[in-house]
């Protein structure tokens, strides 16, 4: 491998970082912003992060901020989604919080939803659905 290519790795990987970290400090202004619109919350209330089309480490940087801030996390997703949240808990735990988190309670469940597609007759689908908390130890 030639040092230009080397090179443009490099540059490519730090654009990356600088694009995520971009990202989470948007998702912690409009955090931020939500909560001071909300209601006071209880301190011992878990923060909520739902599993989207975003990349992963999106989601697990979130997590290690909202952690360093609370003692609580909750990881929700549904569908497809579902394997992104055990590995964002799971990267978090693991990789990045390493002895400081423990997984505290996994629930599952499902959700009924009304397809509302043109043309069709509604129906309903089930969707499986997660929540991951983790929790600081202590």
């Amino acid at each position: 491998m030639s040092k230009k290519e080397t090179d443009e790795k490099v540059d490519a990987k730090e654009e990356v970082e600088e694009e995520v970290e971009e990202e989470v400090k948007e998702e912690v202004k409009e955090e931020k912003k939500a909560t001071k619109k909300a209601a006071p919350r209880k301190k011992e209330e878990s923060q909520i992060i739902y599993i989207g089309k975003k990349n992963t480490i999106s989601y697990v940087l979130v997590a290690v901020t909202i952690l360093n801030k609370s003692d609580t996390c909750a990881i929700q997703a549904r569908g497809r989604q579902i394997s992104k949240a055990v590995d964002v808990a799971e990267i978090t735990r693991r990789k990045f919080l390493q002895d400081m988190v423990e997984v505290s309670k996994v629930e599952i469940g499902s959700e009924e939803l009304m397809s509302d597609r043109e043309g069709e007759e509604p129906t309903t689908k089930t969707v499986s659905t997660v929540e991951i908390v983790l929790k600081k130890k202590k």
